[in-house]
């Protein structure tokens, strides 16, 4: 008998937590399709797994006895795929590296100049992800490290070096009746609805909402953004406002749309992450190491 890999995944996420919607949260996708996928790997071993009720989902003998080996199932596949993917890589003499928005802004150029004159003949390959996937290509073992908005979900299981710390802006439509201020208090946005990032990246959405910055002030979604594309549409369209890095000020400029400075609201952080495995590669540790070097703040080593 074959069992994909992700109904263990998601079978794990719901006997970890016992409860479905946040167990669909944790994985980013929705409970109707968590539902689904749990019922799939029922149908699949002939055994039920778990008791539903109203208070959640609690684990059969069956299924507590599939907990006990899943944890182990699944590291060794993801240490077997992730070994697999950066030998091939490393055999080219290149290292992936995955983004989100921006990465680390201004200091990727001089990341990359850096890691080129630590290894020289390698290549750094940059793929950007969607927002749906915060670590863009690190929980798949598709990137062997990352440049991250902080924080992000999965961070606690990987290792993460702060870059950059910087202030959170809002996006605005030019036409915005708060468009003219130098300065924005965040208590100003309260009622606004917002762009946001999908359910599924889970509390990540969350964190770009303030959601716990409000004073118990509830949010209103105008919209749902993927990509910085969608993103800045929906701004453009009136559909709502957003909290975003300073940098995006910079890097997304376009004339239907203006960025201020907000009072009252945390900052973000920029990190490099990657891995945590026994025996991290050569490759990767020059990587982070050339992150460091160009950190501001910073010499080189």
């Amino acid at each position: 008998m074959d069992v994909d890999t992700r109904l263990l995944r998601y079978f794990a996420a719901v006997a970890e937590e016992g409860h479905l919607t946040r167990a669909a949260e944790r994985l980013f996708i929705s409970q109707p399709a968590l539902t689904k996928q749990i019922k799939q790997l029922e149908a699949l071993l002939g055994v039920t797994l778990f008791t539903r009720s109203r208070a959640g989902m609690t684990l059969t003998e069956a299924g507590t006895a599939l907990a006990r080996s899943v944890p182990a199932v699944l590291d060794s596949w993801d240490t077997a795929l992730r070994t697999t993917k950066g030998a091939a890589a490393r055999a080219d003499r290149v290292l992936r590296v995955g983004f989100v928005a921006s990465g680390a802004n201004e200091l990727t150029q001089q990341i990359i100049a850096a890691f080129a004159r630590r290894r020289p003949g390698w290549r750094v390959q940059l793929h950007q992800t969607a927002w749906d996937d915060p670590t863009a290509g690190l929980a798949a073992g598709d990137s062997d490290a990352a440049l991250l908005r902080l924080p992000f979900p999965g961070e606690e299981s990987l290792n993460v070096e702060v870059l950059i710390t910087e202030d959170r802006w809002v996006a605005l439509p030019a036409a915005h009746r708060l468009a003219g201020r130098e300065v924005i208090a965040f208590a100003e946005l309260f009622d606004e609805p917002f762009v946001a990032t999908p359910e599924e990246s889970g509390w990540w959405r969350a964190y770009w909402l303030a959601s716990d910055e409000r004073d118990g002030h509830p949010v209103t979604v105008g919209a749902v953004a993927h990509n910085p594309d969608e993103w800045l549409n929906a701004i453009a369209n009136g559909y709502g406002v957003s909290l975003t890095p300073e940098a995006t000020a910079r890097f997304y400029q376009r004339p239907d749309v203006v960025y201020r400075p907000v009072s009252g609201v945390s900052p973000s952080r920029v990190g490099v992450a990657w891995p945590r495995t026994r025996v991290v590669p050569d490759a990767v540790r020059d990587f982070v190491r050339s992150c460091v070097e160009v950190r501001p703040g910073e010499g080189a080593d």
